[in-house]
């Protein structure tokens, strides 16, 4: 078996409309490989996860982001997820230690192609910035105040024009290391307390190393959510996670309505949850019989 070097996740602002997922799932599903589709129409977005080369991924991003482009109006879009652009958020995630400058190659082909092409502001994040900010520095206040931000001369696109488009936006585009999407939901209506929860366990307020939180409402479900990017998740695996929210939820009264992963893991990810519970210490991937065997094709 050939191990693909690159994946992508890109992330678009739509689910509730079957028609636009199914024509984001067509245009994704070549040349790069199509692996997951998650869609969530509480938050109103749809997550894909793609393998391939550099060329295959920047093809099939293309085609995705344009169709996106195309189906997606974010006036009129309504989702608890946070959100710039039809098309938000396009990693670049290498696969294999050492590849991230094909990761960066590829990015920023996408990101020229995305600004000549289809005439959309790009802005870079994670390892395409000096800095390493994030989404959420551009998502804050949505379109309308990322674009009063670059009227005003705090923020520029790194590529493409100066005004977002009038319906689908921008578009971030990044480079960073595998992570777990993950979500932590409550039995409770109470949006408070999960914001309260998401403060207590993300690390930029003091809480878990690598872990990204917010709390969200979910209308349709009846509950609330901690949604989470497990950035270092070898530090903090989505077991202490699920742990340490179920501490926080008891003590004020509440339990939890499950977990939901978002794409993919990564196999140690789920390694490490079976060692813990299983009280097996020594247990990683090189004891899993489907990974040895991986190792070899």
């Amino acid at each position: 078996m050939t191990v693909l070097p690159l994946e992508s996740v890109p992330n678009f602002s739509a689910a509730r409309d079957a028609a636009a997922v199914d024509a984001l799932r067509a245009a994704l599903a070549a040349p790069a490989r199509l692996l997951d589709v998650h869609a969530d129409e509480d938050h109103n977005r749809s997550v894909f996860t793609l393998v391939g080369s550099g060329e295959e991924l920047v093809e099939t991003l293309l085609a995705g982001i344009a169709t996106a482009a195309r189906a997606i109006d974010l006036n009129a879009h309504e989702g608890v997820h946070p959100r710039i652009g039809a098309a938000d958020v396009v990693p670049v995630v290498p696969l294999r230690p050492g590849d991230e400058p094909l990761a960066r190659e590829a990015a920023l082909a996408l990101a020229d192609r995305v600004a000549a092409e289809l005439e959309l502001p790009v802005f870079f994040y994670g390892g395409l910035t000096a800095d390493g900010r994030g989404p959420a520095f551009f998502r804050r206040g949505g379109p309308v105040e990322l674009q009063r931000r670059i009227d005003a001369g705090e923020v520029s696109p790194d590529r493409g024009p100066r005004r977002l488009h009038p319906t689908a936006g921008g578009v971030l585009v990044g480079v960073r290391q595998p992570l777990v999407a993950f979500n932590v939901n409550l039995r409770s209506r109470d949006l408070g307390l999960a914001r309260r929860i998401a403060g207590q366990i993300r690390e930029r307020d003091g809480g878990l190393p690598g872990v990204r939180a917010l709390g969200l409402r979910l209308e349709r479900a009846g509950l609330v959510q901690v949604s989470m990017n497990l950035e270092r998740w070898q530090e903090t695996p989505p077991h202490a996670v699920v742990e340490r929210i179920a501490e926080e939820a008891v003590a004020h009264g509440v339990g939890l309505a499950g977990s939901e992963l978002v794409g993919l893991m990564p196999a140690g990810a789920a390694v490490a949850a079976a060692a813990h519970h299983l009280l097996l210490p020594e247990l990683d991937e090189s004891r899993v019989l489907e990974l040895r065997l991986l190792e070899g094709s």
